[in-house]
């Protein structure tokens, strides 16, 4: 499982053991950066909290404090999103929290449209900068046959259109054209 790593926009709970002045709730600013009272500015873009924690621990401890304990953990986050679009009932962006994996993605996308084609479920990646694709089948996952799979920060997973749903808009326009005879033969 990959670590949460922290990013603008951010919300942090900064806990300091046994000193409540000194903890409180910090947003992560645009620069990536945090204020912490007697540690300063840090930087806490792409840490995780656990590294983050350290990092004000060493500072506290050079400026003022023997043996600080710190524990910082996220409230909210923004930075870190992924993009569920297609056949799904509310395409849109949503926060990846924990354990994120494709079913999740689409479940909190309010699952599939009605004409989705889910033997074709595609999750875009960037890796080390270069795109990558890779298909999923939600059927074979719901049955068991494969395991259900991770998604990432930034990732983007487009749910397919069944034929179906393409072709509908044009077998409604043909039935029209023929119920329009029948209609005016009805009538005479």
């Amino acid at each position: 499982m990959r670590p949460h790593l922290i990013g603008p926009g951010d919300s942090l709970i900064v806990e300091v053991f046994g000193l409540p002045e000194l903890s409180r709730e910090v947003r992560v600013d645009a620069s990536g950066d945090i204020a912490v009272p007697l540690a300063g500015t840090i930087h806490a873009n792409g840490k995780s909290p656990a590294e983050l924690a350290l990092l004000v621990e060493e500072r506290l401890r050079s400026n003022y404090l023997r043996e600080p304990r710190v524990t910082i953990g996220v409230s909210e986050t923004v930075s870190q999103v992924l993009t569920v679009d297609g056949a799904v009932d509310q395409p849109g962006v949503y926060p990846v929290l924990g354990n994120m994996t494709l079913m999740r993605a689409i479940a909190r996308a309010s699952g599939t449209a009605d004409f989705a084609e889910t033997s074709h479920v595609v999750v875009f990646r960037t890796v080390e900068g270069q795109q990558m694709a890779a298909l999923y089948d939600l059927r074979a996952i719901r049955l068991g046959a494969y395991k259900d799979p991770p998604v990432y920060t930034n990732d983007v997973v487009v749910v397919g259109e069944s034929a179906a749903r393409r072709i509908f808009p044009q077998v409604i326009q043909a039935s029209s054209l023929l119920m329009a005879p029948l209609v005016a033969l009805i009538r005479n």
